[in-house]
């Protein structure tokens, strides 16, 4: 697409995405925000504002997501990136089971049933997508 998947490295230690590591790469993130930056400067916040946020969102999204499936990674990225996943996942799941559980029990203390639905929807469809995958790839072996 637009942006070049050498002008950036895979973003191992903050989080998810890229790195920009030569002048292209940081010129291409700034070329991508400048317009985000320059439609809410001057432009009211109004429905053509709003379509047009989103546009660009979504095109320099597309072309992100593009940069990061173009990347070059070796066996040893694949191992360390899914264990990383993969422990990153099991604490998410950890927190988000401790806010049901206080939830609970806090209702339980005041009387008035209120659990998060979000939570609760999040939970199940990991859960749902950890079968799904365990069942695609036992077939695919």
């Amino acid at each position: 697409m637009i942006g070049k998947p050498q002008w950036f490295k895979r973003r191992k230690y903050t989080g998810w995405g890229f790195t920009p590591v030569t002048w292209e790469g940081w010129v291409y993130i700034f070329i991508a925000i400048l317009p985000l930056v320059l439609i809410r400067v001057f432009s009211p916040m109004n429905q053509m504002g709003i379509i047009l946020v989103v546009v660009w969102a979504l095109v320099v999204g597309f072309d992100f997501a593009d940069i990061i499936l173009h990347l070059p990674k070796d066996e040893r990225d694949m191992i360390h990136e899914a264990i990383a996943e993969r422990n990153a996942l099991w604490m998410i799941i950890t927190v988000l089971a401790i806010g049901i559980g206080y939830q609970v029990s806090s209702s339980v203390v005041v009387g008035v049933s209120k659990v998060d639905p979000v939570i609760v929807v999040a939970i199940f469809a990991g859960l749902l997508v950890k079968i799904i995958s365990n069942v695609y790839l036992d077939r695919k072996d």
